[in-house]
């Protein structure tokens, strides 16, 4: 079904849209803030508890492996995990030191990561052309992170050290998309055998994906940006409050707007650049950005402060969405829901597993009596990223058929 042709289903894909990233950003770019200024963890602490978003990607592909693509529908998974989520969102808020707020985060985590591949599955089964129509639901999402951050900002809830008021939030908003999911499109199982085997639980048809070259060079590539990446969502929001942007939550809503302007023009660049190209403007993005982050400040250079802030329109659209649409042209009809639980393994997972905890063992080495030497800080992972863009243009090779429509 067209979304195009039917106004009220894309409205309510894009209110699924909207609510799960609203849930996410509610939350997660100012928990180093709070977990520094209200609980009292450590860098390294931060680091674990960036951590867990990767331990749930890591699950994330045997869960939509094994369940959305054989046993049940999408939007009634979705609609349970959330319900679920909202639960233990509460509970996290309640909690005063590291000890009882790591283990509630890591469940939490565990359940919502799944549902990163479940809204796709639901959005992409009722389009036609996921190519052009997708960034036109993915944009919702974007829009919700936008307002989460705009909400902290007006209720001042750093400046006040009141952010336990975000998970309460993200609490009613993942209550309200657990009722809405149960109205979604029917989205049930594409696989009609039901027997699990081995192949199965480890997702033996997405796999399969990897005995191509391109979608191997892909897939490792998509791994290793994500270690400097880690960097971003991990430290940055610490980083301007540390620095004295005021109002930092708001400002890197900046980002957002950017990505919003970016998503809605992906159709054009994808006739324009092709997939390669995008994927590496996409990476020398993070590498501008954390250049501008390195020698910015909140004085004379706040400027490039601002400018950093702005990139990740560039640095997510032309990675992550651009990533999710290759996938998805790439995956057999019976396995798109495991593909894309395994590109959630390789980016949201491993590759940023491997980024939090590094940033977290960078940022305690770099730790001042002020605060932090954060210009060496940012040099990390813009060499990093540099290094991975090399690797990526050298060897990722692609057919016509599959980089320009």
């Amino acid at each position: 079904m067209s979304t195009t042709n039917n106004p009220g289903l894309f409205i309510r894909l894009s209110v699924m849209m909207f609510l799960q990233f609203f849930i996410w950003g509610a939350w997660f770019v100012t928990m180093g803030t709070y977990l520094s200024r209200t609980i009292g963890a450590s860098d390294v602490q931060n680091g674990m508890a960036y951590g867990t978003q990767s331990l749930g990607a890591i699950i994330a592909p045997f869960v939509i492996g094994l369940i959305a693509d054989r046993f049940f529908s999408a939007q009634k998974i979705l609609g349970v995990i959330h319900l679920a989520g909202a639960g233990l969102l509460y509970w996290v808020a309640q909690q005063t030191d590291f000890t009882g707020f790591y283990p509630l985060i890591l469940s939490y985590m565990i359940l919502y990561m799944p549902t990163l591949a479940l809204v796709n599955t639901v959005a992409f089964r009722q389009l036609t052309d996921p190519e052009k129509q997708f960034s036109l639901l993915r944009v919702w999402g974007t829009v919700g992170w936008i307002i989460a951050g705009l909400t902290i900002g007006w209720f001042a809830w750093e400046s006040s050290n009141s952010l336990a008021n975000t998970f309460m939030m993200a609490a009613v908003a993942s209550a309200i998309l657990g009722l809405f999911s149960f109205t979604l499109p029917s989205t049930p199982p594409v696989s009609s055998i039901k027997k699990i085997t081995f192949a199965d639980i480890v997702g033996w048809d997405a796999l399969k994906l990897l005995k191509d070259r391109s979608f191997l060079v892909f897939f490792i590539s998509s791994m290793l940006i994500c270690i400097p990446l880690a960097f971003y969502y991990q430290e940055a929001n610490k980083f301007l409050n540390e620095v004295g942007l005021a109002n930092a939550a708001s400002k890197m809503t900046i980002g957002q707007i950017s990505e919003t302007a970016f998503m809605l023009a992906i159709p054009l660049f994808f006739r324009r650049f092709g997939i390669k190209t995008m994927l590496l403007i996409g990476m020398g993005a993070w590498v501008a950005r954390y250049l501008f982050f390195s020698f910015g400040n909140a004085d004379d250079l706040v400027t490039f402060l601002y400018l950093g802030i702005a990139l990740h329109g560039i640095c997510y659209d032309f990675f992550f969405v651009t990533g999710q649409i290759y996938t998805e042209k790439r995956a057999g009809e019976g396995a798109k829901s495991a593909a894309q639980g395994m590109i959630t393994l390789a980016t949201y997972g491993a590759g940023m597993f491997i980024g939090f905890w590094v940033a977290g063992q960078i940022t305690e080495y770099y730790k001042t009596a002020e605060g932090h030497n954060w210009p060496q800080i940012w040099l990390v992972p813009a060499g990093f990223a540099f290094l991975v863009m090399i690797i990526f243009g050298v060897f990722f090779k692609d057919s016509a058929q599959v980089e320009k429509k």
